[in-house]
Parts: structure tokens; sequence; C-alpha cells
């Protein structure tokens, strides 16, 4: 039996010396605040993309009040002008390091749209006010604070860090870019949620250690500029292997070492010849040198190998900026290595330097989880903002987050990149409790809690049910193509919350706004009752992302069957419960795998099912999903790539991007004219004008410029896409 990685709790590390200072009512953004709290400097400061906002919703303040209840003192550079390296100073030098975060968007998804057009708002800024944080604001900031102060060390956090910690496509470029680490500069990437990381990191420079010997830590990537003797290194660098692969050389043989791989035991010639003689002693007087074991792929199963000391070497990026075979292929090896249990350090060459990926963070247990909430967070904006609106925060100040991870898979999605497929999921007593410090200390509050949820409304305490079975597990999705028998599926934690949670004196209602998994909630039909008849305010959200098979087998999502399966509960409990209630599904178009004709046959169910979408959503290439993969290599990493493999068919061009969007939206006179012309390239006249399937009349039709419609079923309802 395999066992099972455990990590130091985070409660166990020993704290600084600051600690005898009291909690700050808000990490201070200036040299007044820093003097109010008897401050000569601040250990570790924040620089964030991201408004200041005091609430655990917001992850610099989660780091940073993580990192000042460990000892230190933490300041905070909230949306500096990053033109001005007087920005950088306004706090002094840091003792420790710079913290870099873009804020919990990426920078450039946060500037653009699908289609490319600049964003004009932030919902993360005062007044939603656009242009407040730098494109790949990172590298910006990185830059910034190296120049500001030339030897402070530099980490990176965030999704923006995280979703570039290797060579990685570049939606907005149209290229691969070098991993952010590279690029930026810095010392340290931290990927996914890294409260283990940072404490685990800061006590160590905080104890005196040096930032370059800080090379194990989970959830880092770091720069080495060689392997290390005595590892063993799976070399995962081409999918094209020869028949004979025993006789490759080895290309880490030191002079006078073997060249052989396979089982990995290269010996020294001269050892051997001094063996041979006798001369032992002269052997004894030299150095043993602990040799890098190199094993192809194919045969890195029949090697004895120590997963502590064991990479794998990703294609280059040399390699894969201009293979996109070779970047499929990386991709799918970085994500079939993502298990916390079994993953393997990753190692990718960028010229003569080694990206180093160890393996992912040990995911917090429900007391960490539970501890990172409790902090003393004011749970408002920083008071330099005035009565400034910051929308981000106005939409999570009543609601709250009860799990973090996502196992669901979905290849467009970046949750699994960076918060991983396991479920972390906080106490019912302390979900409870925060919802009466909303009641309590939210200005304003109406009573009713606009969330309980996280990256999904219904996966709460779920998990596999065997920890043995789990940490050997390499699945892409625990319930795609089926629900894995070994899921745990049962929502009576959640149900139960629910109920407790309504029960609370001063809450009137509480709602469910995180998207729910449907095809899981179906397993649970006393689940789907509770949720229909107290936490559905009229309409429910829910995600199909398409009704044909092909895109969906990209997507990793069920078939529309399953949709009608879910749809058969809501509306048997709404009726049950006297409530007149609907469902909003939300789609993508312009997916890999996505045809032309998927998205009219999409349009066509819409219109047979009484469906309107005001708002819709075209697919956004984001840094390292599977599905950015098939859009750059139009290879399908699900299954094993080759240079010979199907190619995925995939909506590149704008134009043909913006008219799968607009398939969706048939109703809206403004695309007429664009899905006119395009029905009549595509041979399908049938749907313009009276006919049965018409989706847009003909020119002729339209008057005076009356929004005339097809004939058939006028859509009534409408529904909102969620944007990823």
């Amino acid at each position: 039996m395999q066992p099972i990685k455990v990590a130091p709790q985070l409660q166990s590390f020993p704290k600084y010396w600051a600690s005898c200072f009291d909690p700050a009512p808000f990490l201070p953004m200036s040299r007044a605040e820093m003097d109010e709290l008897g401050w000569d400097s601040c250990d570790i400061i924040i620089v964030n993309g991201d408004a200041y906002v005091d609430h655990p919703s917001f992850g610099g303040a989660l780091i940073g009040r993580l990192l000042e209840a460990q000892g230190f003192r933490v300041g905070m550079i909230a949306q500096p002008d990053w033109t001005d390296v007087e920005s950088f100073r306004v706090l002094g030098e840091p003792n420790l390091f710079f913290g870099i975060t873009a804020g919990n968007m990426d920078s450039m998804i946060n500037r653009y749209t699908a289609d490319l057009r600049m964003r004009h708002d932030d919902a993360y800024t005062p007044n939603n006010e656009g242009g407040k944080r730098p494109e790949r604001a990172v590298t910006v900031y990185s830059h910034r604070c190296r120049e500001a102060y030339k030897g402070v060390p530099i980490i990176l956090g965030g999704i923006e860090a995280s979703l570039r910690r290797i060579a990685q496509y570049d939606y907005w470029s149209d290229e691969v870019r070098r991993s952010v680490l590279v690029d930026s500069g810095a010392d340290i990437l931290l990927y996914g949620n890294a409260e283990r990381a940072i404490i685990e990191l800061a006590v160590a420079l905080g104890a005196g250690e040096k930032i370059e010997d800080l090379t194990s830590i989970r959830g880092t990537t770091i720069i080495r500029n060689e392997v290390p003797e005595g590892w063993s290194v799976i070399d995962s660098t081409r999918i094209d292997w020869p028949k004979n692969i025993d006789e490759i050389p080895n290309p880490y043989a030191m002079e006078g070492m073997g060249n052989k791989t396979g089982d990995g035991e290269c010996k020294s010639n001269a050892n051997q010849a001094a063996v041979q003689g006798g001369e032992r002693d002269l052997m004894m007087e030299e150095p043993q040198i602990e040799p890098i074991r190199i094993i192809p792929m194919p045969l890195h199963r029949k090697a004895n190998l120590d997963d502590d000391k064991t990479a794998i070497r990703l294609p280059s990026f040399e390699k894969v900026s201009k293979d996109r075979a070779l970047y499929s292929h990386a991709s799918r090896v970085l994500h079939l290595e993502s298990n916390p249990q079994n993953a393997r350090t990753l190692v990718q060459k960028h010229g003569k330097r080694e990206v180093w990926v160890n393996p992912p963070p040990i995911p917090l247990s429900t007391p960490e989880m539970d501890a990172v909430f409790a902090l003393p967070y004011a749970r408002v904006p920083h008071p330099s903002y005035g009565k400034n609106k910051i929308p981000a925060y106005d939409m999570i100040k009543t609601s709250v987050n009860i799990m973090r991870g996502c196992f669901g898979g979905c290849t467009f999605c970046s949750i699994t990149e960076h918060e991983g497929r396991v479920i972390q999921s906080r106490s019912e007593e302390s979900i409870l409790r925060e919802i009466e410090d909303i009641r309590d200390k939210v200005p304003g509050f109406s009573g009713t809690i606009s969330d309980l949820g996280g990256p999904t409304a219904n996966m709460y305490m779920l998990n596999c049910k065997d920890e043995q079975i789990h940490a050997a597990c390499r699945r892409l999705s625990c319930v795609y193509p089926t629900i894995c028998k070994n899921l745990v599926t049962d929502h009576s934690p959640t149900t139960n919350l629910y109920r407790k949670a309504r029960k609370i004196p001063g809450i009137k209602k509480v709602a469910i706004a995180s998207g729910l998994r449907y095809d899981l909630a179906v397993e649970d039909p006393e689940y789907i009752k509770e949720l229909v008849t107290h936490h559905v305010g009229g309409y429910l959200k829910i995600a199909p992302e398409h009704t044909e098979d092909g895109p969906l087998q990209k997507m990793m999502k069920p078939g529309i069957g399953t949709f009608f399966e879910f749809k058969k509960l809501f509306d048997k409990y709404s009726k049950e419960a006297g409530k007149k209630q609907y469902l909003i599904p939300y789609f993508i178009a312009a997916h890999p795998g996505c045809e032309d004709e998927d998205m009219v046959n999409l349009a066509l169910w819409l219109k047979d099912n009484n469906y309107s979408l005001d708002q819709v959503q075209t697919f956004y290439p984001s840094p390292m999903s599977l599905a950015t993969a098939m859009y750059h290599s139009e290879k399908n990493p699900l299954k094993k790539v080759t240079y010979k493999s199907d190619s995925v068919r995939t909506p590149r061009d704008l134009k043909q991007r913006r008219f799968q969007k607009a398939v969706l939206r048939y109703h809206d006179q403004a695309n007429w004219d664009m899905l006119r012309e395009e029905f009549i390239r595509m041979g399908r006249k049938d749907l313009i004008g009276n006919g049965p399937k018409a989706l847009v009349p003909f020119a002729s039709q339209i008057k005076g410029g009356a929004k005339a419609r097809p004939v058939g079923k006028a859509p009534v309802r409408k529904g909102r896409a969620k944007r990823r």
C-alpha cells in the first residue's frame, strides 16, 4: 500500500518574533498606518493588482492575514502606479520579501474579452474603473519591485502566476510564452492554494535561510541550473519513441560513465577497472558521485523509482513553442501529475535553465480551513477608499465560501489548474459562525445570504471514499465520462448545512448562486428537493454548456439527457412547493471540437425548448487549460497525443467565433445579416424565412425596422452566461 502523504499543520510552524504586535485593524497601506501600529518596517509587503478588501474571498487579504497570524508584519501595496517606481517604495524595504499577485483575476482576462476587445471596467477596482492594473501584472510588478529594492526576494502567487508556471499558450499574443517565473525574474512562484507553502517559505526566510536554498517546498516552482545528482528523470520530451529505446544515450552521463538507460544502473568505467585490479583503496579516495538516472517514458513503469526523487522532463520551451503536438503532450502530462498523493516533480528547460515544478501542495484539512477563515478580517474595503464602491466586494459581502477545489475536470475551466481536484471543506460550525458575523458586521445587511458555495454549489464534503484508492488515482475527472463508483455522492452534509443556516436568527433567506453540478445533484434527489423548495428565487442557473456530443466530449461534460433528468426533478419539486421556477441554462460557443452545425443544432434546441439567451459566452483560451491546449494544438490531450492522432476541429478565426456566438442569440436582429450570410454559405437556407427550422427571417420580411421573429415558439425566458 502506498503511504498517504501528509504535511505539517499550519499551526505547527514557529511564530516569528513580531508576533508580540497585535493584529492590525487593516494591513497598512501607508507609512502613517505603520507608525500608528508602532512598526519601523514591514517584514513582508504584498503587491496586489486588486483594491485591498480585507475579506477572505480576496486572495491578497487572506494571505496577508495568514502571515500576520504567523507573527510577521505585513503591508499591502494595492494597485500601485506601475509606471512610477516610487509607488513600490511607499512602505519602505521589506525585511524578508515582496509577495506579488495580479489579484483574483488574471490581468489579461480582466483586461480583454474573449473577442479581444478591451474592457473598460474592472470589478475589483473602486468605482469599477478600468486600467488600474497593467497587462501581465505579476511580471510588471516584479520588475518594479526589483528596481525599487534590488536585493529583496520576490515571490509570485495568485491565479495569474499559477496558470503560467510552465511554458503556456498565450491567446492575446497567439504564441507560447515562457514560464512567468523566467519572464518576471522572480525567485519563487507559488501555485494553487498556497497557505502552507507561504508559511513554510516565510518561516525559513525569517530564520535566516537563503531564498536560493528553498528548493523542495511543495506547491512551488523554482529555477535550477541543472538536475541534482541522485535523481531519476523520466524523459517525456518526445511522442515518437523508436522501437529499440534501450540504446538511447544518456544525455546526463558524466565523462567516464556508462550511457545506457533502462534500469539506470550506470557504473563508472574507472571504478570498475579499479575493482578488477584490486585497487579498492584508490577507489575510496575519490568522492562517489550518485548518477542521474534517465528513463525513457515508455520504460518508466518497469523502473524501480523513488517518487520523492523522480522528475518528469517535459519538452523544452523551445520545443513546445514550435511543435504544437508536443505542446498538447506537455499539457496532458501536467494534468496527469496533479494529484498531490502521486504527482511527481516536473522539469522543463528554458534555454540553459531548468524550470522546476515541485509536486502540488497537500490540501488543507477542515480544521486548517476553519483557522484560515477565522482570521480577524475587517470584512470591508480599506478605509482609504472612502465611499467608493468596489463591485466585486458588493457581490460577495453577504456570501460565504464553504469549500474550494473541483473534481469536475471541465477542460475549459481554470479551477483544476489552480485549486486542484481535491475538495477542501470548512466545518459546519465555521460556516454558521461566518453567517452570524455577516449578520452582525456587514453594514446594511438585509437578512439575505447571497450564496453558500464555492467553485460549485454542491461538492461540499464530497471526496473519494478511500484514501488509498485516491492516492493511486490519475483520473482527470471524478464525474466524466461517468461518475466514479468510488466518489461519495451523498449531499446530506450540504442539505443539513442549508437547514441550519436558515434557522439562524436574523437570516430571512439563503440563496444559492454558485454554479450547480446537476449531473452530481441527480444522485441525491433529497438535495434537489431542499434546494428547489427553499433556496431558488425563481431562477436557477446550470451549465449544460452544449447539446451536441462532439463539443461535450471535448469539454468533459455529460450529455444533454442528464439536463432533462435534472429538469424533471426540478419541475416536480417546484410544483410540490407551489412555486413557478425556471432553469437558466448557459452555453459556450466556439469551443474546440465545435462545428458550425453543432451551434445550429444547439440554436434549434433553444428554440424548441423556448429559451432566449440574453448573454452568451465565447470560449476563452485561458492559460494552461486542456481546452486551450486543444485550441492551440488542434490535438486532444484527453488521449495519448501522437503526430498521427486525430485533429480537433477548432474555431480559431475571429469571424467564425463571432458567428457561433451570434447563432446562440439568433433572436437578436443585430445578428440577422451575419447569420443569413453564414447560413447560405453552409447550404442551410432552411434556417432563413418561415420554415419550421427557421432561425432568422428573410430580409424582405423586415419592415420599417420592426423586429420580426421567425415562425415558431417565441422565446420567453432569459438566461445569463457565467464569465469563466
